[in-house]
């Protein structure tokens, strides 16, 4: 079956399951897109259970300007055919916080090459360039071993800066990824309240926010 004919049969199976009050729900909170049928993800992981992991059908459901076409790529993208190259081409679609959680979850972390993309996204115009790199970085340590001095040392400049001159996006993207390093061990705990403890007296309602979260969360744990 050629791809447009599967996407168009895709299509019939999303608005069986089309649910108007979640995509209106979404529109509200900014989660814009040109068609958004409110299907749960849940639902959307069974129809990606039954689609072929084959790349020409990822890249056109990706092309596809459609909420529910572009995470069912992102199930169903195989990761031997998904270069860094494509992954940043891949960012230019992204147009909210929700794509990009999706594609850091379900795609972005499994890439072999994922670290050094994130450090590279870090650095990134694009704003979600950098909240993926955020999201895929906050995954990616909790799995793999601990950072060099080196490499948590600039994960911290970089997280840090994002964190109190971002968007509300980049910063809870940014919290999202430090926090992680946080939790990973108590070197790393070390680090980061080492390089924020003078925010506690700070006159910048974000460098004080900061302290506090991580205040906070060290007092859960």
């Amino acid at each position: 079956m050629e791809h447009h004919e599967q996407i168009k049969a895709i299509k019939t199976q999303l608005r069986l399951y089309m649910n108007g009050a979640v995509s209106h729900s979404m529109r509200e909170k900014g989660l814009t897109y040109k068609l958004n049928f409110g299907v749960e993800f849940s639902r959307l992981k069974e129809i990606a259970a039954t689609l072929p992991r084959e790349h020409g059908l990822a890249q056109a459901l990706w092309k596809e300007d459609v909420r529910e076409c572009r995470i069912l790529a992102t199930l169903i993208q195989p990761l031997d055919t998904f270069s860094p190259e494509l992954a940043d081409i891949w960012l230019d679609r992204i147009p909210n916080s929700e794509l990009a959680a999706y594609a850091s979850m379900h795609l972005f972390s499994r890439m072999p090459h994922a670290p050094a993309l994130c450090f590279r996204w870090m650095a990134d115009e694009r704003e979600y360039a950098q909240v993926c790199a955020y999201l895929t970085l906050a995954r990616l340590i909790r799995t793999l071993p601990p950072m060099d001095e080196r490499a948590a040392n600039e994960f911290l400049d970089q997280a840090i800066a994002a964190f109190l001159s971002g968007t509300y996006q980049l910063q809870s993207a940014a919290w999202t990824a430090l926090r992680s390093f946080l939790q990973a061990s108590e070197a790393q705990a070390f680090m980061l309240c080492r390089r924020t403890d003078g925010m506690a007296q700070s006159a910048n309602p974000k460098e004080q926010m900061l302290h506090e979260a991580i205040k906070q969360e060290l007092s859960d744990d």
